[in-house]
């Protein structure tokens, strides 16, 4: 299993390009509860502390596709730097004038959000042109989904501790200069420096006129929704069985499931077509929500939610491949920007559809509804399996002069993008 993740990061600029994406993503990851935790701090209310997390939220789900397409426009650097150096620039404004005046802080918040650079999107990107096996591509995407749980584990904690060692204004500024840091990393990489989009067809649709890409962003707004829900439902039951420790270690376990399921899935070499795996993948993602219902005790309960997570990560590493095969040409940026949109929108429906459900229901009924989002996400895939089967005529067979001195063809994606 290491053997693999090992090779990937011994190739040429592969662990650079992961730590900057990583590092650069860390505004973005603790971008809200810096925000709440900040306003805290100025005295201000939790509802306006969740009000303005919610405009950054919002802002940064509108930001992530249309500024992935000006990077398949015009490139990496001339798009990702600009953009962390306005994100950080904004949030800066924020940290210093606080939330007086209320206009300027939804303002800066908002602007922050927006142009939060799309790494995550770019990086993906990028690999086929770092990595010239197919199959190693594979695995690093399924090692870029165990990176982001470690991320998303990691982050909060440094908001937690720049806070207490400095000020919530210092974690701030610290995270997004880190962002910026990381930005720049990545950007002036030979390979980020390099990349060039695939020509594309002029439309305004770009990557979302793909009917497979639409089919996916579908599903995966109710996986969005299941994890979102969780977060919420997991509140009441915390509250009856020890308090905001327990509900630690249940957020906690959701990640580290994620966090083995994706070692493990990349660890091995994957056969037949990812569409067909992703559906399995969703069918063990929504039952191994059913437990959760259960309600059991402290113990138990963690281990059912990591057991929830397991699957995540590898749902998430497959989408990936799927996302490749199915974005338009010139597009690849842009459409997987648009799976980050569509997940956060998700995963904010969740929060918000859970808690009704948790006040007239309980913790049961709270649990009820990612077990529902999942067999719907599910339900999407299999009622729509011959949209996502491969179109015809976008075969994995591409010449590549760019890539290949010997101008040999090799087996690539569909994107075409080259480096």
């Amino acid at each position: 299993m290491a053997a693999g993740y090992l090779e990937i990061l011994r190739a040429r600029h592969a662990a650079r390009l992961l730590a900057g994406t990583l590092v650069g993503r860390l505004p973005n990851a603790t971008g809200a509860i810096a925000i709440v935790l900040f306003v805290r701090a100025e005295g201000g209310s939790y509802t306006l502390a969740g009000a303005l997390a919610a405009v950054y939220g919002v802002a940064n789900a509108v930001g992530q596709p249309l500024l992935g397409r000006l990077v398949d426009l015009r490139g990496q650097p001339r798009v990702q730097l600009p953009a962390a150096l306005a994100a950080a620039l904004a949030m800066a404004v924020f940290a210093f004038t606080g939330t007086d005046p209320l206009a300027l802080a939804h303002v800066s918040v908002a602007a922050a959000g927006l142009f939060t650079p799309p790494l995550e999107g770019g990086l993906r990107a990028l690999w086929p042109s770092v990595l010239r096996r197919e199959d190693q591509v594979h695995t690093a995407y399924a090692m870029d989904a165990v990176a982001q749980e470690v991320m998303f584990a990691v982050g909060p904690l440094l908001v937690t501790l720049c806070t207490s060692l400095w000020s919530a204004q210092a974690a701030l500024l610290v995270l997004n200069a880190l962002g910026v840091l990381g930005a720049l990393t990545v950007v002036l990489s030979p390979p980020s420096r390099a990349w060039r989009s695939a020509p594309r067809e002029a439309h305004w649709l770009g990557a979302l006129r793909s009917p497979g890409l639409l089919v996916l962003l579908g599903a995966f707004l109710f996986v969005g929704i299941a994890l979102g829900s969780i977060t919420v439902a997991a509140v009441p039951y915390a509250d009856d069985h020890g308090g905001d420790v327990v509900y630690g270690w249940l957020m906690a376990a959701v990640g580290l499931g994620a966090l083995v399921g994706g070692v493990a899935y990349g660890a091995r070499q994957w056969v037949g077509v990812p569409e067909r795996r992703l559906r399995v993948l969703v069918a063990f993602l929504a039952v191994c929500y059913l437990p959760l219902m259960l309600l059991p005790g402290a113990v138990a309960m963690v281990a059912l939610t990591a057991l929830a997570g397991v699957f995540l990560a590898p749902v998430l590493a497959c989408a990936f491949v799927i996302i490749d095969r199915h974005a338009p040409r010139g597009t690849v940026t842009e459409a997987f920007s648009w799976l980050v949109t569509t997940f956060t929108v998700g995963h904010s429906l969740g929060t918000a559809v859970a808690g009704p459900v948790v006040e007239a229901g309980g913790a049961q009924w709270g649990f009820v509804v990612p077990g529902a989002a999942g067999a719907v996400a599910l339900v999407v895939l299999l009622a729509t399996g011959r949209v996502l089967a491969l179109p015809a005529g976008s075969g994995l067979v591409a010449a590549s002069s760019e890539n290949d001195p010997n101008r040999a063809a090799e087996p690539r994606f569909s994107s075409g993008d080259r480096a």
